[in-house]
């Protein structure tokens, strides 16, 4: 029952287009509508919220509220999966070097013209200190991945990225090799904003053979370590 109701509920918001931020009927008119018992809502409710779909604030004011969909939130639940089913970080990288240069591929193809103009900003310097190199980095990669135009994988190429970042930190290059790192990523985001699918996935798949060359270098024993559920 409460799979049912959690099910609905994610109906309606969809067909709906509740944004982000939206209260959902307080529980006493849930309970009316759906005629069951409190506690079959409220693990309804739950199932969301742990799904990371909804939140659930305290207090007179408070209730279920539509939350914004993270890439994290679909990472955290794949993690548990990947755990169950052994699967290790050489595995996950290996995953993201067959997807990275699609994406980069599929960016240049449809070429989004409100995207485009969001990618110039990568192909002016940027700062390597440890905040702004890791924020550039994974904003770049997020930008790609949207810019493919297919919600699954530019889903699961975020997710990916985001169970590695969870893992591997501080930021991976050191300072003296990110200038280079960055002036790769001006490079993919030039073929990108030409139109260029097959520079744009060449030079992305020699970025990622190189991080997963390095990742093995620097951390050889993470490579052959199970991804833990977090």
């Amino acid at each position: 029952m409460s799979e049912a109701i959690a099910r609905d509920i994610v109906r309606r918001i969809g067909a709906e287009e509740l944004a982000p931020g939206t209260q959902l009927p307080p529980e006493a008119k849930m309970l009316e509508e759906y005629r069951v018992g409190r506690g079959s809502l409220r693990e309804a409710l739950r199932i969301l919220e742990v799904h990371g779909l909804i939140s659930i604030k305290p207090g007179p004011r408070g209730g279920p509220t539509v939350d914004q969909v993270h890439t994290e939130n679909f990472g955290r639940m794949a993690t548990l999966y990947f755990q169950m089913d052994g699967v290790t970080f050489a595995d996950l990288i290996e995953a993201l070097i067959i997807m990275e240069p699609t994406l980069a591929a599929l960016a240049a193809q449809r070429h989004d013209p409100q995207l485009v103009v969001e990618m110039t900003r990568f192909t002016r310097p940027a700062r390597t200190d440890d905040e702004e190199y890791a924020r550039d980095a994974a904003d770049f990669h997020r930008l790609v991945a949207a810019m493919s135009g297919n919600p699954v994988m530019s889903l699961f190429g975020q997710s990916l990225n985001d169970i590695v970042r969870d893992r591997v930190s501080p930021p991976l290059f050191p300072k003296s090799r990110r200038p280079a790192v960055l002036n790769v990523h001006c490079d993919i985001a030039r073929a990108i904003i030409d139109g260029d699918a097959d520079r744009a996935e060449e030079l992305m798949r020699e970025h990622m053979a190189e991080y997963a060359a390095y990742v093995r270098r620097r951390h050889p024993g993470l490579m052959k370590e199970v991804v833990d559920w977090r």
